[in-house]
This record gives C-alpha cells, sequence and structure tokens, in this order.
C-alpha cells in the first residue's frame, strides 16, 4: 500500500501506508513578515507546554520523519509526544488522528480503526482521521470500509492526499484507468516539490506494474528532477534497469539508495538484484533493520514472511505469514500465507489463500504469478498464465514487483 505522503510508514510490503500528517504537512519553522525564522514547534511547546494540539502536531511529524527517514526511533519519539497531548485532552479529535496514525505506522491497524472512529465521532469533518481510517480498514482487509472512508475524505478535501487514497482503492479492485485518473487529479493538484515527487513517483510504480517500464523510468525521472533527495524515485529507476537486464547500472543505483534509506524493501530487492547477477547477497544489514523495528515496537510480519519464503526458511516464513494474517487479512497477507504454504510444500491450503488475494481483480502481476505456480503444482490450469512474464515483471526479481 501507499505511505501517504510517501507509504509506507517505512516502506512495508509493498502496501502504501499513509500518515494523517501528510494531509495537511504544517512547516516546523515559519518565517515571520520580516523575513526571519519564527519559533520552532519545539520551542513553541517549551513557552506553552499545555498547547494538546500542539504536542499533537510534534507526534504526527515524529510519525512522518519514521516514514521518511527509516529510523523507527521517531516512533518512540512520537508516542511520547502523543503521549503528552492525550494527557491535556484525551478527548480532542487532533491528539486522537495523531494517535491513530502512530497506531498504523507500527502495523497496529485495527487499534488505529478504533482511535480514527472516535476522532471522526468527536470531528465528523476530520479529513485526517477519515484518512487513517481508509488505510488502516485496507490493512484489514475491509475494502467497502476503506472506500467509504476515502468518500469522505474526498467530500472534505479533495486533494493530493485524497486523489491518492482514491486511485489506491481503485488500483485493488482492478481499475487501472480510474487509478490513473486520480493520480493525475493529485499531480495537478500538486504544487510543493515534495507532492510533486510524490505524484509522480507512484505514477511511474503504476506504469511499471501495468507492463509499461519505459513510462515508468520517464516518471521516476521527472520525480527526480523536482526533488533530486527523492529516494524511492531512484529506487524506482533501479528497479527499471535491473528488469531491464542492466544489472551493473541497477547495482549501482541501489547502491545510492540503500545509502540513503536502508529500508527492508530496498535491501531486499538489492539483494535479489545481486542474485540475478550471480553475486552473493548479503543479509546482514536487513537482519540489524529487523531488530531495530522490533526494538521500536513494529511489528512486521508482512516482510520477514516473504523474505523467508523466498530467500530463506518456509516454515518460519508461514509462522510470519499467519500472524500478519492474523492480525490484517488483506490481499497481500492473503498473497503472502498462500506463497509461504506452498513454499513449504502444502500448496492445497494456500490455493485457498491465493485466490483471495486475487478475487479482487487487482493486476498485481506478483499474485498472479504466485497463484499460476499454485495452481500448476496442483496440476490444475493456471488462470491467466503464460510462459512469458509481462514486461515489468521477473519471477526472479519478485521484491521489485512488490508495491512500496
Amino acid at each position: 500500500m501507499r505511505p501517504l505522503l510517501l507509504a509506507a510508514g517505512l516502506i512495508l510490503a509493498g502496501a502504501l501506508l499513509f500518515t494523517a500528517f501528510a494531509v495537511s504537512a504544517p512547516v516546523a519553522i515559519q518565517q515571520t513578515a520580516a523575513g526571519r525564522p519564527a519559533e520552532t514547534l519545539q520551542e513553541r511547546l517549551k513557552r506553552l507546554p499545555a498547547d494538546h494540539r500542539g504536542w499533537a502536531e510534534l507526534g504526527a511529524q515524529y510519525v512522518d520523519q519514521a516514514r521518511v527517514t527509516g529510523d523507527p526511533s521517531y516512533y518512540v519519539k512520537a508516542e511520547g509526544a502523543l503521549a503528552t497531548a492525550a494527557r491535556l485532552d484525551p478527548r480532542d479529535d487532533t491528539v486522537l488522528t495523531g494517535r491513530a496514525a502512530l497506531a498504523a505506522g507500527r502495523h497496529e491497524f485495527a487499534a488505529a480503526v478504533e482511535l480514527a472512529e472516535r476522532a471522526v465521532a468527536v470531528n465528523p469533518y476530520s479529513a485526517g482521521a477519515h484518512g487513517v481510517l481508509a488505510d488502516a480498514h485496507t490493512q484489514l482487509g475491509d475494502l467497502r470500509a476503506a472506500q467509504r472512508a476515502v468518500d469522505r475524505m474526498m467530500s472534505l478535501r479533495p486533494g493530493v492526499a485524497a486523489f491518492a487514497r482514491a486511485s489506491y482503492a481503485a488500483e485493488l479492485r482492478g481499475d487501472q484507468e480510474a487509478a490513473r485518473s486520480f493520480l493525475e487529479y493529485a499531480h495537478d493538484d500538486a504544487h510543493t516539490p515534495a507532492d510533486l515527487a510524490y505524484t509522480r513517483y507512484y505514477l511511474g510504480e503504476l506504469a511499471l506494474h501495468g507492463g509499461d517500464p519505459a513510462t515508468a523510468d520517464r516518471w521516476y525521472a521527472q520525480a527526480l528532477e523536482v526533488q533530486p533527495a527523492h529516494t524511492p524515485a531512484l529506487a524506482g529507476r533501479a528497479r527499471v534497469a535491473a528488469l531491464d537486464g542492466r544489472l551493473t547500472e541497477a547495482l549501482g543505483l541501489y547502491e545510492s539508495v540503500v545509502q540513503r534509506l536502508p529500508l527492508a524493501q530496498y535491501l531486499i530487492e538489492q539483494g535479489e538484484t545481486r542474485l540475478k547477477a550471480g553475486l552473493p547477497a548479503d543479509w546482514t544489514v536487513l537482519r540489524a533493520q529487523r531488530t531495530l523495528l522490533e526494538q521500536s515496537g513494529v511489528r512486521d510480519d508482512l516482510t520477514w514472511a516473504e523474505f523467508e519464503a523466498d530467500h530463506g526458511d518456509p516454515a518460519r516464513a508461514v509462522r510470519h505469514a499467519r500472524a500478519e494474517y492474523g492480525r490484517n487479512p488483506n490481499l497481500v497477507a492473503a498473497d503472502a500465507l498462500a506463497w509461504a504454504l506452498h513454499r513449504a510444500g502444502d500448496s492445497e491450503e494456500a490455493l485457498r489463500y491465493a485466490r483471495q488475494a486475487t478475487s479482487t481483480g487487482w493486476r498485481n502481476p506478483l499474485l498472479r504469478h504466485h497463484r499460476a505456480e499454485i495452481e500448476r503444482a496442483l496440476g490444475r490450469s493456471a488462470r491467466g498464465a503464460t510462459s512469458t512474464p509481462p514486461p515489468g515483471f521477473d519471477p526472479e526479481l519478485p521484491a521489485l514487483a512488490r508495491f512500496s
């Protein structure tokens, strides 16, 4: 799923997670009329320590920093700021929305729904709360509830954040044209370099997974034109190079990507590209990232289910996948469980989850490949299977097909 505004939350399992902060991102340091820097939010809170909305805003900014930097210690900082806000006014909708965004960032999606619903009960016009509801319901596999939240957000505050969510909802139901249209609306509404880079990156992702890597690469390049430090777009260009067989170029790009932002998704993509090039993969940093996430209270069974199924212990993959699916029975979790079960030798049970993962019409080449392989193992006709992988997909590079 898509991080808002940029997944994520950490770029997690291909599902992009939005934050409430991205709906209306405040500026940490404003300018006075004379052009001098005004006080920072931290300075304001030192002067006004009872400002509960200021503490909630600080917490939301920390959640966003966890997403942008990949540093899960920001979740701990967010927890402290939001706990202070909640002590000052536990019923304020801004406070509740910030707490919901933190829960979503930590993959506690049921808690995120509960907190966001409380925020909506206090303030039905909170676009941010409806945004978190949309994200959390999607992760919990309730796409109808997610669509209702997206529709409400669109009616309250149509803009980049709402259009991006509407695009993803359309993509999940297999409506590529609507998904592209909503992203184009978001692009037309974008004015800051960050929003322009964000919308161009996801237009690239949509093109790549729709089988048009050339168009994808153009969008990634245009994202980097407005924001050269935009790491997801650089990773997108690395994907296109790898899928095009330009492995040396891809590895050079991935080296820059992981030096900037060593997220699990990027580390796995880099490792798979090394294996494709006949080089050994080193998963040391990836495993260190897992430890850091666990220490910061982030549960990410999905990433480890996918990684273990493709590169590690299938039995461990099944344990992670069952844990993830038990909490968040969404399409991606269903696919992860299907693939883990298949790799562990239980293709019969796997097929049930593979059918669920492909039940909405989502044109995700990795999910379709997994289902085809499971059906083939069972001696059944593989639906939609062909001998040639579609453009923008390589079975030897599965992580590159996971939506970031």
